[in-house]
């Protein structure tokens, strides 16, 4: 039987040096955010991850074990895929996601979100192309930076909030 790894600590993509690399673990957006927890990798061992606290993990970060490390991947998940006719339509569409605390991920061509059927008539009223995909998703960390804790969206379509709480003014007009 082999014994589980055990991981205390987490290197950053390209952090890595020359490390041995053990093995994989494939984990969506919501698995990669952790503190303490035991996972299969990708070749079926055990791992504990034991941090001091929550974590994001990036694709191509590395949890260290006294082995070597196992590197993160971020796993393909369905997605929504905004597409505008301009520059400046994309650019109003994330203004309104953003107005919505909405996780996304920002590209040259387009912006990825997870499935909502609100969000997906609010854009395509917006005149975007709105089409499923599966892809890894790696959403901007927000104006303070990193990931922080994951943090689900609300609408003030119909002033409906989870997730979170916060007070501030939102221009309804």
């Amino acid at each position: 039987m082999v014994p589980m790894l055990h991981a205390t600590s987490i290197l950053r993509k390209g952090k890595m040096g020359p490390r041995a690399v053990l093995d994989t673990i494939t984990l969506d957006r919501q698995s990669r955010y952790r503190r303490r927890l035991v996972m299969k990798t990708d070749g079926g061992q055990e791992l504990m991850l034991d941090l001091a606290e929550a974590t994001y993990l990036t694709d191509g970060d590395a949890m260290v074990t006294s082995g070597g490390v196992v590197l993160v991947r971020a796993a393909a998940e369905e997605l929504m895929e905004i597409h505008a006719a301009d520059a400046l339509a994309l650019a109003r569409i994330a203004w309104h996601l953003g107005n919505r605390h909405t996780p996304a991920q920002i590209t040259p061509e387009a912006i990825l979100i997870q499935p909502d059927h609100v969000l997906a008539e609010m854009v395509e009223g917006l005149g975007a192309h709105v089409h499923r995909v599966k892809k890894p998703f790696e959403p901007e960390g927000g104006a303070y930076g990193g990931h922080g804790p994951l943090q689900h969206s609300h609408h003030h379509g119909g002033h409906h909030h989870h997730g979170h709480d916060h007070h501030h003014d939102h221009d309804h007009k």
